[in-house]
């Protein structure tokens, strides 16, 4: 699966900024900036953001730390990864970025205050891999976040899931020229496990000592941060 997906993200990686914004109405930044509070991230620290994409989450996080602290942002798509160092730049922000599997980090234990992955657990292989990777490279104390989409609940879920299969694949078809991406997406969004059930998941790697979640617009997305032992 990881290279279907790793191609599939490679395909679509010049208009996926574009499709976040049109997709979502623009409300993706504020479930980052929601992502970036309740990881308490300060002046200093240091930030590794997992899956960064084109750089949204890392920017966000450089914003806060500032000249003092550092963020490396990574990814396994090298397609996505290539916008990063741009968005960057412009915004003046001094981010490093390289290539790297969630799964597999080739960073030492304990190197960062905090590690962070937006929108792309769900794509890796294993995600209990994924989260433990990101926790043994978080010094004690410090956090993993995760920000993820949820499944919402009652009438504003129906409405939702009816755009997620309906609409959702045809602007992403129009836009990115993908239907498959823009099926694949929200499909593993709705099979995905959220709220209590990632808790658990993050709870079975043995590696944190607490962990909190937040629901974000009825559900549509989680914050999940957990205190690392």
């Amino acid at each position: 699966m990881s290279e279907q997906v790793k191609q599939m993200f490679s395909d679509i990686s010049g208009k996926y900024d574009l499709l976040n914004t049109v997709l979502s109405f623009g409300i993706h930044h504020l479930w980052r900036n929601t992502t970036v509070s309740m990881s308490k991230a300060k002046k200093g620290d240091s930030v590794l953001d997992c899956a960064t994409g084109t750089g949204d989450l890392a920017l966000t996080f450089k914003k806060i730390v500032t000249s003092s602290g550092t963020v490396l942002g990574t990814d396994f798509c090298e397609d996505m990864l290539k916008y990063a160092p741009a968005k960057a730049e412009k915004n003046n922000l001094d981010i490093k970025f390289e290539l790297a599997d969630v799964m597999n980090l080739q960073f030492e234990d304990d190197r960062f205050d905090i590690a962070s992955i937006s929108f792309g657990i769900r794509n890796v292989d294993n995600p209990k891999q994924g989260v433990s990777e990101m926790a043994r490279v978080v010094k004690s104390g410090g956090r993993v976040a995760v920000l993820e989409f949820g499944q919402p609940k009652g009438l504003f879920g129906s409405l939702y899931r009816w755009y997620s299969k309906n609409i959702i694949p045809k602007i992403g078809k129009m836009i990115a020229g993908s239907d498959f991406a823009y099926s694949y997406l929200p499909e593993t969004a709705a099979k995905f496990p959220s709220g209590d059930k990632f808790v658990a998941l993050m709870e079975s790697t043995g590696k944190f000592d607490i962990i909190v979640k937040k629901s974000l617009t009825f559900g549509i997305a989680y914050v999940y941060v957990g205190v690392v032992k």
